[in-house]
């Protein structure tokens, strides 16, 4: 029998049981929460290396806000201040070499001067390419330099070889003339001036005017008229009046020549002053052109309107420009069934410069010109204008990146998540 005292029961103790309501649930953000808190526990627990070092520098840094809007500022400006360019500002040197052989046929002039230079030129360092070209009484060798070469140093070494070698050219051949050409002798901007009762000497007159003042520009590396026909005097010399007056054509060229010039002679002091003399003068119309006198005949002289017409007239054209209306005229303020003989002024900027911003100058210039120096009878049609293609270029370029990185942080937001798009939303721009 085993006696136990009732005060003495001792039931094993057990756990309360807790009630369900009284649980708190967690939520998938907290779990990611605690995630990310093991895993940032875990990788600063590991020896940081370079990039890790600078990168945790940064997360704790006050200035790293600072910065990242100095960056974004910055990129901004960037995209302001850049040129708008076309053609991309890459370093192609190519020299022109133009020699002059008068009198030589084509055959003659390839075989005498242009091989024999395409040889020599052959042995300049980083030359990539040579063309030429043979006519009667010349030719041209164009010289093409590897990429990045020095536009200066190509043309220095150019002119250099066919100056060692200028003991060789044939008899009768002309000094070679070398000339650069690079991207920017592109023309940026092209003025087209007509008007329905405007001559193309009073066309070319108007462009050459307007040449000048455009080349003052300080961002105009080049201007030059294409078209129209310059005012001269002409001499039409009558052969049977020569052989009348025993005056030959060159005895009238030589006494042309000898009376159409000017030289200084010096200066003389006069009350605290010195004066420039020139001795000489240029001949300046038809006129005084007439009345040169060539020799003297049967005791009276001759003067060159004895033998020759002279009279003030149009030079002889080298090129043309002729403007018509077609299907799209009108958008551009055009008559119907225009078809007129126009005159061109072509414009070349200087390396670097923005082409939008010195087209619209230009513009506002020659607007502020009308009446002065544009009459207001000739009209001016715009046929060129890089800065509006470069500029419609480069904001499609914008639009296109712009596009790019808006995708780039949609698909890095739905992958991964918003944090991240953040960064990247930061990064790229």
């Amino acid at each position: 029998m085993n006696d136990q005292h009732p005060g003495n029961n001792k039931q094993p103790e057990t756990a309360a049981p807790v009630p369900n309501e009284g649980k708190k649930k967690v939520t998938p953000e907290e779990l990611e929460k605690v995630r990310r808190q093991a895993l940032r526990l875990k990788m600063t627990r590991r020896k940081l290396g370079v990039s890790g070092k600078i990168a945790s520098a940064f997360l704790d840094s006050k200035l790293t806000p600072l910065i990242v809007v100095f960056a974004l500022l910055l990129g901004g400006f960037a995209i302001l201040v850049t040129p708008s360019e076309e053609e991309p500002q890459i370093k192609v040197p190519m020299i022109d070499v133009m020699v002059g052989f008068p009198g030589a046929t084509a055959e003659e002039v390839e075989n005498r001067v242009v091989t024999p230079l395409e040889k020599l030129l052959y042995e300049i360092e980083n030359v990539e390419y040579i063309y030429s070209t043979s006519q009667p009484s010349g030719g041209l060798i164009i010289v093409r330099f590897l990429v990045g070469t020095d536009p200066d140093q190509a043309a220095v070494r150019v002119h250099a070889k066919i100056a060692s070698a200028a003991d060789r050219m044939p008899t009768g051949a002309m000094p070679p003339v070398v000339k650069p050409r690079t991207i920017d002798d592109v023309p940026v901007a092209a003025y087209t001036f007509w008007g329905e009762q405007s001559t193309p000497q009073e066309l070319r007159r108007v462009a050459d005017e307007l040449q000048v003042e455009l080349s003052r520009h300080p961002r105009v590396g080049q201007a030059w008229v294409i078209g129209g026909r310059r005012s001269t005097v002409r001499v039409d010399v009558d052969r049977e009046r020569l052989a009348a007056f025993n005056v030959s054509l060159l005895q009238a060229y030589q006494s042309l020549r000898g009376f159409n010039w000017r030289l200084p002679a010096g200066s003389v002091s006069l009350l605290n002053q010195e004066i420039q003399v020139d001795a000489g003068q240029f001949l300046r119309d038809a006129g005084e052109v007439a009345d040169v006198v060539l020799g003297v005949y049967e005791g009276r002289p001759v003067y060159l309107k004895d033998v020759a017409t002279v009279y003030d007239g149009p030079e002889e054209p080298s090129d043309y420009v002729w403007l018509g209306a077609g299907p799209a005229g009108a958008d551009k303020g055009l008559p119907a069934g225009l078809d007129r003989p126009a005159v061109t002024l072509a414009v070349a900027k200087k390396p670097g410069t923005n082409a939008t911003e010195m087209v619209n100058d230009l513009d506002r210039r020659i607007e502020g010109m009308r009446g002065t120096v544009i009459p207001t009878d000739v009209e001016i049609l715009k046929t060129r204008d890089y800065g509006l293609t470069a500029k419609d270029k480069s904001d499609e370029l914008l639009k296109h990146l712009f596009e790019a990185t808006i995708a780039v942080i949609f698909l890095i937001w739905i992958t991964m998540s918003w944090r991240e798009s953040v960064v990247v939303s930061v990064v790229i721009p």
